[in-house]
């Protein structure tokens, strides 16, 4: 039984060392070749691309809220305020993940459904706190950056890659750890 958790402990600590490392690549690549790969919504990536791996919801939670601090402590980008609005969107849409996915559990594309979902709530989430602090003069940026549609069109394949990837009865048995 120690073993098993070990193994699993040493293949979540992989998956965050390549989701941290996507992250931190992912700017400068967008740099060096003049492609906005930022479009891509890397952390979100990132986030949801570890808890297809790892199946675990703390991991999710963990890294939803790390990778945006581990950003701004080494590059300074983004803003802390803005930082603080990602770590709580990722956390958001974790959450969402794993209610919707139970909800939705057993249906054609209901994994699907559900990553789409979470995204398009988490991200209302999101602009509404962006909002709040753009409001409150934390920050000095317009609301929306991204144009909305590329956002949808990174929603939809995200939520197809939970289609192809994604096996239930896995996460089942480990999505309380």
């Amino acid at each position: 039984m120690a073993v098993v958790a070990s193994k699993r402990a040493i293949g979540i600590g992989l998956t965050d060392a390549v989701a941290l490392l996507f992250v931190l690549v992912v700017p400068a690549l967008s740099h060096m070749t003049a492609v906005p790969f930022y479009l891509l919504d890397p952390m979100r990536l990132a986030v949801l691309g570890a808890l297809i791996a790892s199946r675990s919801r703390v991991n999710g939670l963990v890294l939803g809220v790390a990778l945006p601090l581990v950003s701004f402590a080494i590059s300074g980008h983004p803003v802390f305020p803005k930082c603080l609005v990602i770590a709580a969107e990722l956390s958001v849409n974790v959450l969402l993940f794993v209610w919707l996915e139970r909800m939705f559990s057993g249906r054609r594309f209901g994994v699907g459904i559900a990553a789409f979902a979470s995204i398009l709530l988490s991200k209302a989430f999101y602009y509404g706190l962006k909002a709040l602090v753009l409001g409150a003069g934390l920050m000095q940026m317009e609301l929306v950056s991204t144009a909305l549609w590329v956002q949808l069109v990174v929603a939809v394949l995200i939520s197809a890659g939970f289609v192809l990837f994604w096996r239930s009865d896995r996460f089942r048995q480990t999505a309380d750890s």
